[in-house]
């Protein structure tokens, strides 16, 4: 049986076919195989310290977008797509908005393009359900800590098992699944965490691979903008040998290993 978390505070309600949209990336080439749509939702319940997006947190920003509208769009850039590509929705956290998720992706299914979701996993309600089991070819999944402490630490909220659980269910339909995980030296990128992270998955069937996200500070400025502290101000970014030796202590677990 799958794990439900389903509460109130975890879903964003608009309007039927109705996706709520920060922005939109009309070729992209790092978030999914091949060229594609990205399509990045507005709102997310996480605050992680080292999002370089914070303006897609606040659920009540963003622009009203009718999923046919999205659908057609995307049948304009098909021919871009190739045998790989396709549509990878992305966040703030997409899974927020399922419901209406699911009727995309049915579209986007019908008309024979390859669908992504990008998330981190946090709410495993029924719409996402159907949407994972029914209508999305690959999940990028974004793991952010391998202790609970760390985890509250970066994202600001409790129970990091809701992401695993997530993975659980996606590793039982037997769905193809890659992992993301930001390196930020000392806190991510240490070789106990890393190692706790293969071990962890080394067992599933459906990743096909994991990509590591070297840590940077490019979103400080909408930080500042929005009138919010930075706390990893502080932190460095990983040198190469570091970023290598993440990707070969995690290529004793996983088949393919990618630095960003």
């Amino acid at each position: 049986m799958p794990f439900f978390i389903q509460l109130n505070l975890f879903v964003i309600k608009t309007s039927e076919n109705i996706l709520n949209v920060h922005s939109i990336e009309s070729f992209g080439t790092h978030d999914g195989p091949g060229i594609r749509m990205v399509i990045f939702l507005q709102g997310c319940k996480l605050k992680c310290q080292y999002c370089h997006n914070p303006d897609t947190i606040d659920t009540h920003g963003g622009e009203e977008h009718q999923v046919e509208d999205l659908v057609q769009r995307a049948l304009k850039m098909k021919s871009y797509f190739g045998e790989k590509g396709g549509v990878t929705v992305s966040g703030g956290e997409p899974v927020l908005q399922a419901h209406n998720l699911v009727p995309f992706f049915k579209r986007l299914k019908e008309e024979g393009i390859h669908t992504n979701l990008d998330t981190n996993g946090r709410v495993l309600n029924h719409p996402v359900v159907e949407l994972l089991d029914n209508y999305t070819d690959l999940v990028m999944l974004d793991i952010k800590h391998m202790t609970e402490e760390g985890f509250q630490k970066i994202t600001g909220v409790k129970n990091k098992e809701t992401t695993f659980n997530f993975a659980k269910h996606r590793e039982k339909s037997g769905k193809k699944m890659w992992l993301r995980y930001v390196l930020i030296p000392d806190i991510t990128n240490t070789p106990e965490l890393l190692h706790q992270l293969g071990n962890y998955f080394k067992d599933y069937k459906t990743i096909e691979q994991i990509e590591l996200q070297p840590y940077h500070k490019l979103g400080i400025h909408k930080w500042d903008a929005l009138g919010w502290e930075y706390k990893l101000k502080d932190a460095r970014e990983n040198t190469k040998e570091e970023l290598q030796q993440a990707a070969d202590i995690l290529s004793t677990y996983f088949k393919k290993v990618k630095i960003n």
